[in-house]
């Protein structure tokens, strides 16, 4: 056996950290809650993910995305941007035993070195993810 117990880490007391579940996939169409100008975005990919072999990427609030712009004006259809999720209508808990669900998946579109692309965002913003982007929060009205 070695010496080190299991039951402390190395860096000592960790921090918790929320699961939140992974409920959207390749493929799916989310609203746009900025004033881009598009209107609807499918995510190509999740950045960062990290799975299992065959494992299909999937995202949540906060996550980092490749989308393609399917509804919106013309000069932004077509093309791969990035964007971050901002809600989700999965359900999920936070650590102090609520649980937040919302009205429609979206996503903000930013530039790839982490600026928001638009200078509004429209509805409400998920605390996890504007605690990630503080871009986001601080151009977001109501974070919940």
């Amino acid at each position: 056996m070695s010496g080190k117990s299991r039951a402390v880490s190395a860096k000592g007391v960790m921090e918790y950290k929320p699961h939140i579940p992974r409920c959207l996939p390749p493929g799916t169409v989310v609203n746009c809650a900025d004033n881009t100008g598009a209107r609807r975005l499918r995510i190509v990919q999740v950045l960062g993910y990290k799975g299992r072999l065959r494992r299909v990427p999937q995202a949540c609030v906060g996550d980092m995305l490749s989308v393609s712009v399917k509804e919106g004006k013309p000069e932004l259809r077509k093309q791969v941007l990035g964007a971050v999720l901002v809600r989700q209508k999965k359900a999920y808990s936070r650590p102090d035993g609520t649980r937040i669900q919302f009205e429609d998946n979206a996503a903000v579109l930013m530039t790839p070195e982490g600026e928001l692309s638009g200078s509004e965002i429209k509805g409400s913003v998920a605390r996890e993810a504007a605690e990630r982007w503080p871009r986001i929060a601080s151009m977001s009205k109501i974070i919940i």
